[in-house]
């Protein structure tokens, strides 16, 4: 059951890549806040797992979020320095999501369909895939964009345009208006989600 509220060394170490020994030793030392069982078991309750993680910049898994209810949210973004400034704006935003950053369209990918995100930020020009190669992979054979997807840009073709909106784009902002305008497009993309 994903809302669960303790969590064994062994799903700790599942969420975290590292083996169940490295995770007792982290609540042993103290790093990772949790209790003995009497049996000797150690257990780590929700809240202090996610603070655990957030501290360490290492992704909440969906199930995680859902016991806590927050929504994740990939930004995708090339220039490191839009990352860091977009990826802080939003969460002073507080839009109460979850905020996993990528540098490219296969890293995206790979964090999509770990995290399961509401939204994906999603720059056009990436070193590897643009936006519209990295959708297609979303939307390989059975499966479904079940997330909503705003593409940023510094500027695209209208066909450009026309294909994303038919792979089921809603929003494309032009870096040029400002980080102000990504942020209010991710407001009313998760207000949508909402109401859907």
């Amino acid at each position: 059951m994903s809302s669960k509220r303790y969590w064994g060394t062994q799903r700790v170490a599942r969420v975290c890549q590292v083996s169940p020994a490295t995770v007792a030793h982290w609540i042993d030392q103290g790093l990772l806040k949790g209790h003995k069982t009497p049996t000797g078991r150690r257990r780590v309750e929700t809240a202090e797992l996610v603070k655990f993680l957030r501290a360490r910049e290492m992704a909440v898994p969906a199930d995680l979020r859902d016991a806590i209810g927050r929504d994740a949210l990939v930004v995708v973004e090339d220039d490191a320095a839009y990352l860091q400034a977009l990826a802080r704006t939003i969460e002073k935003a507080d839009f109460g999501v979850e905020v996993v950053k990528a540098t490219n369209g296969v890293d995206a990918l790979l964090e999509i369909g770990r995290v399961r995100p509401s939204l994906i930020v999603l720059d056009f020009t990436l070193p590897d895939l643009n936006a519209l190669q990295v959708i297609e992979r979303l939307l390989e054979p059975g499966r479904q964009l079940n997330m909503e997807v705003l593409v940023v840009t510094g500027g695209i073709r209208e066909e450009e345009a026309q294909r994303l909106r038919a792979v089921g784009v809603k929003t494309i902002v032009n870096k040029a208006e400002g980080v102000a305008a990504v942020i209010e497009a991710i407001r009313q993309a998760l207000g949508r989600r909402k109401a859907a």
